[in-house]
């Protein structure tokens, strides 16, 4: 579904990305993981067309992607769920689902949103900046699903989260995997990667150092490339 082939990737003339490729596979998650500053966020902002990278090839259901415009990608099927959540603080819940909606028969709409999130149900004419940390994490993976897109990219979504909100997060995406959805996940979480993830990658100063089946992705590996003893 999406395949990434030796993408380079600068800010200004400081080489962020080195040749990184990696897939996901139709109905799959794969998991981006890495220390802090190896250039997780800048993989998903260049597949994204925010940070434009200078070589290599974006793949996205046999299309290039790279150098078309953030919402040219947003319209061929891929959604991004930011880091920080990036929600609306001056609009009503329902006010920062329906800013991308985009209809597609069968697809997703309010009442399913409500129906998977039934919190921003009850919250609905709630102010996005009145609401809890974890609540904006519901909302904006649902502003990410009203694209009705075919490949999800959630960038740290357990970021700043109760163990008990992380939880929930790890069931939401559960819950979108058996239903088909295909996703690329950024995440500090180790545990919560190695639950959800059916391949792993691991990024080292803007190269990929570890690529495997999340079954290999043992105590060994992570001690070798993410110092975690």
């Amino acid at each position: 579904m999406l395949t990434v082939k030796d993408m380079n990737t600068y800010y200004g003339e400081s080489h962020i990305l080195h040749g990184v490729s990696l897939d996901v596979k139709k109905g799959t998650v794969s998991a981006l993981l890495g220390r802090n500053g190896m250039g997780k966020t800048t993989t998903i902002h260049s597949i994204m067309g925010m940070t434009p990278p200078r070589k290599g090839q974006v793949l996205f259901q046999g299309k290039e992607l790279k150098g078309k415009p953030s919402y040219q990608i947003s319209k061929a099927g891929i959604a991004l769920v930011p880091q920080g959540r990036r929600i609306f603080s001056n609009l009503t819940v329902k006010e920062n689902l329906m800013t991308t909606y985009r209809y597609k028969e069968n697809g997703w709409d309010l009442e399913k949103i409500y129906d998977m999130f039934p919190r921003l149900g009850e919250r609905k004419t709630s102010m996005g900046g009145n609401l809890s940390g974890g609540e904006q994490q519901m909302l904006s993976i649902g502003r990410a699903l009203l694209t009705n897109p075919d490949l999800l990219l959630l960038d740290e979504p357990s970021e700043g989260l109760s163990p008990l909100m992380v939880r929930e997060v790890i069931k939401i995406i559960k819950a979108l995997k058996n239903s088909g959805m295909s996703m690329l996940i950024v995440e500090q979480n180790l545990a919560m990667a190695a639950e959800l993830a059916d391949y792993v990658y691991i990024l080292n100063k803007g190269t990929v150092v570890f690529e495997g089946e999340t079954e290999q992705f043992d105590q060994e590996v992570k001690q070798k490339f993410l110092s975690v003893s």
